[in-house]
């Protein structure tokens, strides 16, 4: 396979991952968040599912794995299911919706997951399977559209009695499954295309470094300022990739060429 060109897009796309790595290293979420809304600016909605999913798949595998045994399976499980079931739905919408409207949609929607976790919103209704399928099918349906199936399972687990690290291995453990269940998905609807795949495989070491970064980083400031990053970054992520700014973006390019 041919490697893609250096060129201003993937210069941002790769800068865009490495900083989404870090956040993901430190707090356990916020790559779809962050690298959705600006990798469907500069390659459309549907490389941009393609791309996240092979960047958060393999490197995070290392990570995860030391966590798992903490995770709450009995948490995570229903969550996982849900997640299952509804993720094909969420790339159907991506597959036959408008690329602009989807653009719209997704930087809206991470504004307001982000809006509602800076502002502390919690989830503090019943807890039982049936709740927690439907999260998961919030998740499912939002990973299929844009690779952020987080924000509902943050708002559910954190309002929980869990401990905050059992509530990040949850996190880390749920979103390295959604990964591989979103590259088989993926594969069926027929969107691995080479040249999109070869953009994932080369932003990927970055991402990796990102993490290994975050993961150091993790436990050096209170879980309050990370959070905070992490919120700054991906509503920087979301304002500055709607399509409203489409115009910076070519200004961009051509101040490059």
């Amino acid at each position: 396979m041919t490697l893609p060109e250096f060129d201003v897009p993937l210069a941002i796309l790769i800068a865009t991952v490495a900083i989404a790595g870090v956040a993901r290293g430190l707090s356990g979420f916020g790559t779809g968040m962050i690298v959705a809304p600006v990798a469907a600016a500069l390659y459309g909605p549907k490389a941009a599912l393609v791309i996240i999913v092979i960047i958060d798949s393999i490197p995070t595998v290392p990570l995860t794995l030391p966590v798992m045994k903490i995770a709450r399976w009995r948490e995570v499980l229903p969550v996982a299911v849900g997640l299952a079931l509804f993720l094909p739905f969420g790339i159907y919408i991506l597959k036959n919706g408008d690329p602009t409207v989807l653009r719209w949609c997704i930087c809206i929607a991470i504004l307001v997951c982000a809006a509602g976790l800076w502002g502390g919103w919690r989830y503090d209704g019943p807890r039982g399977l049936p709740v927690s399928f439907g999260v998961g099918g919030i998740a499912g349906t939002l990973g299929g559209i844009a690779s952020i199936p987080g924000p509902p399972v943050i708002f559910y687990w954190l309002a929980s009695t869990l401990p905050g690290a059992v509530v990040r291995a949850n996190l880390l453990t749920l979103f390295l499954l959604g990964e591989f269940l979103s590259i088989g998905n993926l594969w069926a609807a027929g969107l691995f295309e080479r040249s999109v795949v070869m953009l994932g495989i080369v932003a990927a070491p970055l991402y990796f470094v990102g993490l290994l970064g975050g993961w150091r980083l993790y436990g050096l400031a209170s879980e309050t300022t990370y959070r905070r990053v992490t919120f700054c970054l991906i509503l920087g992520a979301a304002l500055l990739a709607m399509p409203a700014v489409e115009p910076l973006f070519r200004a961009m390019a051509r101040w490059a060429a």
